[in-house]
């Protein structure tokens, strides 16, 4: 079976699954005909979005409520990853950010950040790997951001996470091609989600120019992933900053960073 396949029994699990780009695969992708495994923390949003796509649908919506910055939030999922019933696309979106600057963060928050961010993808990941290069069949995708290119958060630790997860993905999709199996980062910039409102990051004053819709996002995403590619910037204007992120001066670099989220205040100081 391969993604382009028209039969009905492929099925996707998607972590992070009700809101943001990841409740965005997961309408595109009932849409598109697959049966969905959808993972978040919270057990009534999961099944409000079950029932929504299953009515609107009619394919199976499974759900599984898990926090992936646990030992057995990863293990709930990589034993369904597991299973006889098989994953064939696997979407790593589940992240966090935090509002708070490294020097006046705490190890604990560092800790969940690093487990999510990081620790739960590559887990999943190498669940998920296992039974697809053994039927010779299947994709990743793992949620990145065009972040990950550049510190371009100043004291924030969000953009090195994503920097893992892009360099993770690229190397373990070079390995897996062989077995006809896809892993893909996915690197959008910024995307209007709840992603800024739950971390409690204050995004007013970013132009609107610079956002993306998680439609868009998932659908580049998609047709860069038929195409083979190991890393998806979706839209232009950010293909374009990635060119400069990857090529510019490093103190070009730090005059330029806009994104404060992780900054300290010269009262902080």
């Amino acid at each position: 079976m391969t993604l382009e396949s028209t039969t009905a029994e492929r099925r996707a699990l998607i972590t992070g699954a009700t809101a943001g780009i990841g409740a965005a695969f997961a309408r595109r992708l009932a849409a598109d005909g697959w049966h969905l495994v959808l993972v978040a923390r919270d057990a009534d949003r999961l099944a409000a979005m079950a029932t929504e796509l299953g009515a609107r649908h009619g394919h199976d919506v499974e759900t599984l409520p898990a926090d992936l910055s646990t030992d057995d939030g990863c293990a709930t999922v990589e034993q369904r990853l597991a299973s006889d019933n098989p994953v064939h696309l696997l979407v790593n979106n589940a992240g966090i950010s935090l509002n708070k600057p490294f020097l006046r963060s705490t190890a604990e928050d560092e800790a969940r950040l690093l487990r999510l961010n990081v620790h739960a993808v590559m887990r999943l990941t190498l669940a998920a790997l296992r039974p697809m290069t053994e039927r010779r069949d299947g994709a990743v995708i793992n949620v990145s951001s065009v972040a990950g290119f550049g510190a371009v958060m100043p004291g924030s630790t969000y953009s090195a996470s994503k920097a893992w997860v892009t360099n993770f993905s690229e190397s373990v999709g070079q390995s897996a091609r062989p077995f006809g199996v896809r892993v893909m980062a996915l690197c959008p910039g910024y995307t209007r989600t709840e992603f800024h409102e739950r971390a409690g990051i204050n995004m007013s004053k970013t132009p609107n120019w610079m956002w993306l819709r998680a439609e868009d996002v998932v659908g580049e995403a998609l047709r860069d992933l038929r195409k083979g590619k190991l890393v998806s910037v979706p839209a232009w204007k950010y293909k374009v900053a990635v060119a400069g992120l990857r090529h510019a001066p490093r103190r070009l670099l730090e005059v330029v960073s806009r994104d404060t989220r992780g900054r300290i205040g010269r009262e902080e100081r």
